[in-house]
């Protein structure tokens, strides 16, 4: 499945980068902006960020569950993500309303 139509990213290349990096440290918060780095690509439109947290969600979940994790610590590495996610998404609307004239 494609995932990111301006750089011709799939589904299962995200989740390939997001196992490389839990294999490097079970625990780190990973990104869009990680990802996309260690593709050597960018965003350009942005527009499948929002697609591609939840896979890297999903998937860190998953692959927690596979490496026999405890349920506690996979719920709560999972709401840190989701948490981080919020707090960017709200970062990016502000920045987006700022240009747009819409906040001081």
């Amino acid at each position: 499945m494609i995932v990111c139509s301006c750089n011709i990213i799939t589904k299962h290349e995200i989740e390939e980068v997001v196992r490389g990096f839990l294999e490097q440290d079970r625990w780190q918060l990973i990104t869009v902006g990680m990802v996309y780095h260690a593709m050597r690509k960018r965003g350009k439109c942005c527009g499948c960020f929002p697609n591609a947290i939840g896979i890297i969600v999903d998937f860190g979940e998953k692959w927690h569950r596979e490496n026999n994790t405890p349920q506690a610590q996979i719920l709560s590495f999972v709401e840190r993500m989701r948490l981080e996610h919020q707090r960017t998404e709200s970062l990016k609307n502000l920045a987006k309303n700022r240009k747009n004239g819409l906040a001081a």
